[in-house]
């Protein structure tokens, strides 16, 4: 097993633990704020990834297709938590 596949595993275990032995409606609180967390974090390291790519000179497009996502996609990856500007272009 990789590095990495022992970290998802950790997780994934951390998950079962968290709701261990929890009441229904507990279990659901806790997961859902869990949720929320990872989501946050992945969103802001996914970015900041996408970000790194665009600094170092590639397009909008080329993002797209490197990561086989849409150019509106990476736009709007780009643009999340951020104030809306004018004219942003496929640079």
């Amino acid at each position: 097993m990789t590095d990495r596949a022992k970290e998802v595993q950790r997780v994934l275990d951390a998950i079962d633990a968290l709701a261990a032995n929890e009441p229904p409606a507990s279990r659901a609180r806790q997961l859902t704020e869990l949720l929320g967390e990872v989501q946050a974090r992945v969103r802001q390291e996914r970015k900041q990834a996408v970000r790194e790519m665009h600094d170092s000179g590639l397009t909008y497009r080329q993002i797209a297709a490197e990561l086989g996502i849409s150019f509106g996609r990476v736009r709007q990856i780009l643009a999340e938590d951020t104030e809306p500007t004018e004219g942003t272009a496929d640079g």
